[in-house]
């Protein structure tokens, strides 16, 4: 599947649904990163979504880098590097 079809709402996951956390959801500053890295062309991008309660709303904003690693556990490392750094760039301004 193309990376851009994966972008604007080709099937996410290995049955076209939600896409596959590897590893543990981390919390961060209020929070919640999930990596999300998906394989590309022999390798796996790095991607994540980040989400929040707020108002009693859950908001999400995905994100994909053009990183690309040998496994899914490097990937999602770095996804969850690349949140904390999203979230302290944007906080809640992210949802905005």
């Amino acid at each position: 599947m193309s990376f851009l079809k994966r972008l604007f709402g080709g099937s996410a996951g290995a049955e076209g649904g939600a896409p596959e956390v590897v590893g543990e959801p981390v919390a961060h500053k209020g929070f919640t990163i999930r990596a999300t890295p998906f394989p590309q062309d022999g390798q796996y991008q790095t991607c994540g979504i980040i989400s929040k309660e707020i108002d009693g709303a859950r908001k999400e904003h995905k994100f994909i880098r053009a990183d690309r690693f040998p496994s899914a556990d490097l990937a999602a490392d770095q996804a969850v590097r690349k949140g904390k750094q999203i979230i302290d760039e944007q906080g809640e301004a992210l949802f905005g």
